[in-house]
């Protein structure tokens, strides 16, 4: 798994990968910039609620103002990471085809369907987004907090890069899709979330470490 997270890395910081999210990522703020233009009144007492419903100390006023405004920055942090997901998902299949080319001369063929690629990526930002909303509360527990954001990328990363990178070399395979190496990329994946501006390299580079993994074992 090192040789392959180096591997990873190198690629990343490669002119073509660092266009890439260059590209994905305006896409994705003006995305979310239309969205909180038109959404955030609702948006906020939406996460103002759910605050307010925690027991005990939800009905304090000094938190509802205080927590209701980090909770909505925590979502609002959420959504960004989810439409830069769905945008690498889109985007990413001919970056990859060239990096498989070029690492193990290896001619993949673009074969993945967009409305299938949407599907798990809305799946799986659908399921992110209401256990991010239901689990609010726990985010703000230390150590506690940081463990559930994690597993909750891994979620959001998980199914959607084994599908776009598996169906570019058509190893589509139920014992690779619930593989452990898989979580276990995932959830590397989803530490670069914690960093602003490393976190756009997340989504592409779960799918490039799982395609080294992939494609490696040949």
């Amino acid at each position: 798994m090192l040789k392959i997270v180096l591997k990873s890395l190198k690629d990343i910081l490669s002119p073509a990968v660092l266009g890439f999210i260059f590209k994905i990522t305006l896409g994705a703020f003006a995305v979310m910039a239309l969205f909180f233009w038109i959404f955030w009144d609702g948006f906020s007492h939406l996460v103002a609620s759910l605050i307010s419903a925690v027991p005990y100390i939800g009905h304090f006023a000094f938190v509802q103002s205080a927590a209701s405004f980090l909770g909505a920055l925590v979502v609002a942090y959420g959504l960004i990471i989810a439409v830069i997901s769905v945008l690498t998902s889109l985007y990413s299949p001919k970056l990859l085809l060239k990096l498989a080319k070029k690492s193990y001369n290896i001619e993949g063929k673009d074969q993945s369907k967009v409305t299938k690629s949407l599907y798990y990526n809305l799946k799986a930002g659908a399921i992110f987004i209401v256990l991010l909303i239901v689990l609010l509360p726990l985010i703000f527990v230390p150590v506690l907090g940081q463990i559930v954001m994690v597993v909750l990328w891994a979620v959001l990363l998980k199914e959607p890069t084994y599908y776009d990178v598996a169906s570019l070399f058509n190893k589509e395979d139920n014992a690779d899709k619930s593989s452990k190496t898989l979580w276990i990329i995932a959830i590397i994946a989803s530490l670069f979330n914690f960093i602003p501006v490393v976190n756009l390299f997340a989504p592409i580079f779960a799918q490039i470490m799982f395609m080294h993994w992939l494609l490696g074992r040949r």
